[in-house]
């Protein structure tokens, strides 16, 4: 299987799940200080989860659309922007995340 970056892996799947971060739509609602982040860490690990190693796989190799990238680039800045948002979403979607991507082989 071809090896690619947990960043990138993190980011594409974010995209994929196109569910963007707007730093205006977080706030203090409900029991997170960040329910947008948390409905999307949820989305994310469920198709981790729910997806095949060759399923994931098949996606990386797709390149990106011109939307995609949009959004991906986005998604980034956001996390870039606001370190605290960043480790809340982090914490809670690194570790199913690589797991899956040790499990398929795609990080040493």
């Amino acid at each position: 299987m071809k090896t690619f970056g947990v960043g990138r892996a993190l980011a594409l799947a974010l995209v994929t799940s196109s569910i963007a971060l707007a730093p205006q739509g977080i706030g203090a609602q409900g029991t997170s200080q960040y329910p947008i982040a948390d409905k999307v860490a949820d989305k994310l690990i469920q198709k981790y989860q729910t997806s095949s190693c060759q399923q994931l796989a098949q996606e990386k190799q797709q390149p990106p659309t011109a939307q995609k990238e949009a959004m991906e680039e986005k998604v980034v800045q956001t996390l870039h922007q606001d370190p605290q948002l960043r480790q809340h979403f982090l914490n809670k979607v690194a570790a199913p995340i690589v797991n899956k991507m040790f499990e398929c082989g795609f990080i040493p």
